[in-house]
C-alpha cells in the first residue's frame, strides 16, 4: 500500500514562530481567507512576498480549496510555497476543515516534509478543527496498491518512498494531538472499509473476512465466527441458500464492543457480506460483473465502524452483525422457484437468484433481533441498482419504520456530508411480494425495485426501530471527492460514529 503520511503538531505564538517554522527546506502551506487574504502569521512564512505577487497572477482570490503555489521562493530557504483558499469563514465548518486536508494531501506531491500553517484571517481554527484537517490528508492519501508490483513508471526498481512528515502549526498542539486520536480512530475505521471493499473475490472469500473480523479482538471488540454447521442448526436456510453454489462456504461474524452500562440494551448495525456476486443462476451480464467484489460494501461499513467505535473506546453498548457468503454459478446453486425457510419460520420463494442480499439479511436481522434484542438496528447493504436510478451516487436511500431513527440518521449524513435520502414504504408495495407458493417471494414487479427490498427486510425485524440503508450508489464507483479517490469509498463509517457519538454515547 501507499505510505501513509505521518502527522504531527507544533505550536506557533505569533509572526516569529512562523518564521521559524518554515526556516528550512520543505513544502510550506498557508491558508487565505477569500474575505481577508492572508494573515500576518502567513505573511511572515513568506518574507520575499512572492505568494502576495503571485495572487493576481493566477488570479487566487481565496475561493474554497483553490491552490497557487510558488517554487524556491525568493528570501526563503523552502522549496515551495502553497497557498490555499479556506473560502468565507462562515463556511469552516468541520467537514469543511477535512476538505481543506484533503486539498492539502492533493498538493502533496513529491514532498517530503511539510508544515502546515493553521492561521485564518477571522477565525480562530480549534483544536478539533486542526484534527479535522489532518484527518482530511489521511483520507486523501488512501490508494490501493498493494498489488503493483512496479510502482516507478520507468525501471520499476525505484526505491521505496518515504512517508512524508506533515506538521500542522496551531495555537493548541497538545489539545490538537489529543482530538486528532480520536479522529484518526474513525478514519482508521474508514481506511480499513475502503481496503476490505477494494480487496479482489479472489483474495477475500467469507472465510478471510470473518478472519479480518476476528482481528478486531486485538482492540477489545468480542467477535463470534458461525459456519454453515451452527447457521444451518440456527435454521438459516435464506442465507445459506446464497451459499451454497460457492465451495468457499459462509460465515457470520457476530462483534460486540461493550463500552457502556453492562445492564444497557444494545443497538445494532447489521451489514450484507456478498463478497462476489454472479447473480448466480440469474446470472448478470458480463459488462461491470467485476464490480460485484464490492458487494459485501455494508459488511465492510459495519466492520470498519466497529473498528472505530473500539478504537475510540466508545461509551455505547454496540453489537455489529456480518452475513458472508459468495453468490456462485454452480451445479448446487439455488434455482430460480427454490423455496427456502428463513430463520423467522417464514418462507421464501426466490424467483431471482440475484435478489440474494436481501436474503442474506432476512437471517442476519432475526438473528440480531432474536438474540440480542437491541433498541434498534441499521442495516447496510449495496442492495439495489434501483437506488442509484432513483438518487444517483451522492445520496444512499433511507427507509424506516421509525421516524425518530430516521432523523438521527439524516441529521448524522447532513453533519458527515454521508448523505442520506429518505423513501417510502407502505402496505401497497408489501403486497407486491406476497407469493402464492410461499409466505413470500423475493422480488416484486418491474417498478419501485428498492422499496420493494425494503419491504422485504422489513418483515424480518417485527416491531424493533429499524432502518435499512441502501449504499449500493455510494459505497463503491462513488465519484471522487476531496477527501476519497478510491474506488472504494468507506461510506457509512463515519456517518453511523457520529449517530453513536451525538445519540448514544453515556
Amino acid at each position: 500500500m501507499n505510505q501513509r503520511p505521518s502527522i504531527a503538531f507544533a505550536k506557533f505564538s505569533g509572526s516569529q514562530s512562523a518564521v521559524n517554522a518554515v526556516n528550512k527546506k520543505g513544502t510550506v502551506f498557508v491558508l487565505a481567507a477569500d474575505e481577508g487574504g492572508l494573515s500576518d502569521v502567513a505573511k511572515a512564512g513568506d518574507p520575499g512576498k512572492t505568494l502576495e505577487r503571485a495572487f493576481p497572477v493566477a488570479e487566487f482570490t481565496g475561493k474554497f480549496a483553490s491552490t497557487v503555489e510558488v517554487l524556491a521562493p525568493q528570501g526563503a530557504s523552502l522549496d515551495r510555497l502553497v497557498a490555499i483558499g479556506a473560502g468565507k469563514v462562515s463556511g469552516l465548518d468541520e467537514y469543511a476543515w477535512l476538505k481543506l486536508g484533503g486539498t492539502v494531501a492533493a498538493s502533496l506531491r513529491k514532498a517530503t516534509e511539510v508544515a502546515v500553517i493553521l492561521d485564518v484571517v477571522g477565525a480562530s481554527p480549534s483544536a478539533k478543527d486542526a484534527a479535522s484537517l489532518a484527518a482530511g490528508i489521511l483520507l486523501r492519501s488512501y490508494s490501493f496498491d498493494k498489488y503493483k508490483t512496479r510502482k516507478d513508471k520507468d525501471d520499476g526498481k525505484a526505491e521505496p518512498k518515504k512517508p512524508v512528515k506533515v506538521t500542522i502549526h496551531t495555537a493548541d498542539p497538545a489539545a490538537a494531538k489529543k482530538a486528532f486520536a480520536d479522529a484518526e480512530a474513525v478514519l482508521d475505521g474508514v481506511l480499513l472499509a475502503r481496503d476490505l471493499v477494494n480487496e479482489p473475490a479472489n483474495v477475500l472469500g467469507p472465510v478471510e473476512f470473518a478472519a479480518r473480523a476476528k482481528e478486531l479482538e486485538a482492540l477489545g471488540v468480542k467477535v463470534e465466527i458461525l459456519a454453515e454447521k451452527e447457521m444451518k442448526k440456527l435454521g438459516m436456510g435464506s442465507l445459506l441458500g446464497v451459499a451454497q453454489g460457492s465451495p468457499r462456504g459462509a460465515r457470520m461474524a457476530i462483534m460486540q464492543w461493550n463500552g457502556g452500562k453492562p445492564k444497557d440494551s444494545p443497538i445494532a448495525f447489521v451489514g450484507k457480506g456478498v463478497t462476489f456476486d454472479t447473480g448466480g443462476n440469474s446470472i448478470k451480464p458480463a459488462s461491470g460483473m467485476e464490480d460485484m467484489k464490492g458487494d459485501m460494501g455494508g459488511a465492510a461499513a459495519v466492520t470498519g465502524l466497529m473498528h472505530a467505535l473500539a478504537a475510540r473506546k466508545a461509551k455505547a453498548n454496540v453489537v455489529g452483525i456480518i452475513g458472508l457468503v459468495e453468490n456462485a454459478v454452480d451445479g448446487h446453486a439455488q434455482r430460480p422457484g427454490d423455496i427456502v425457510t428463513s430463520m423467522s419460520g417464514q418462507t421464501i420463494e426466490v424467483l431471482n437468484t440475484d435478489a440474494e442480499g436481501r436474503l442474506v439479511l432476512a437471517d442476519a436481522l432475526w438473528y440480531c433481533n432474536d438474540r440480542f434484542q437491541p433498541k434498534f438496528m441499521v442495516n447496510l447493504a449495496t442492495l439495489t441498482g434501483a437506488i442509484m436510478v432513483a438518487l444517483g451516487q451522492h445520496y444512499a436511500g433511507l427507509f424506516s419504520n421509525n421516524d425518530e431513527l430516521a432523523e438521527k440518521l439524516a441529521a448524522a449524513g447532513q453533519a458527515t456530508q454521508e448523505r442520506l435520502w429518505r423513501m417510502p414504504l407502505g402496505a401497497e408495495y408489501d403486497k407486491l411480494i406476497d407469493s402464492k407458493n410461499a409466505d413470500m417471494k423475493n422480488i416484486g414487479g418491474r417498478f419501485g425495485g428498492a422499496t420493494i427490498a425494503a419491504q422485504f427486510l422489513q418483515r424480518f425485524v417485527k416491531d424493533t426501530p429499524w432502518a435499512h440503508l441502501d449504499i449500493a450508489g455510494t459505497a463503491m464507483g462513488a465519484p471522487s471527492n476531496e477527501i476519497n479517490q478510491s474506488w472504494g469509498s468507506g461510506f457509512g463509517v463515519r456517518l453511523l460514529d457520529r449517530l453513536v457519538r451525538d445519540n448514544y454515547e453515556q
